[in-house]
């Protein structure tokens, strides 16, 4: 099954990054989810839950202040303002 390689990195820190099998986050648009082989994207990020879904373990909820987002081959990067892990989450591979 094919996967998507996540990065997400805030202004001054790494947040985090791994495999996963959707991403879902508010953008100036609206909310969206990416599934792999989802289609080139460029968005402003909104200030708000980013959450994903890894390919293994639980759902990963990251708070961020806004940023951008884009998609491209399976690889979605998140560059966020700022950006604070929730929960007991850890800040993955890098």
């Amino acid at each position: 099954m094919a996967e998507l390689e996540v990065e997400i990195v805030a202004a001054d820190h790494f947040v985090w990054s791994g495999a996963a099998k959707m991403v879902k986050a508010r953008t100036s648009d609206g909310e969206i989810g990416i599934l792999p082989g989802h289609s080139p994207l460029l968005a402003i990020l909104a200030e708000g839950e980013l959450a994903i879904q890894p390919v293994s373990g639980d759902r990963i909820a990251v708070d961020v202040d806004g940023g951008f987002f884009s998609v491209d081959n399976n690889r979605v990067v998140i560059v966020a303002d700022n950006a604070q892990l929730r929960g007991s989450a850890t800040a993955g591979i890098r």
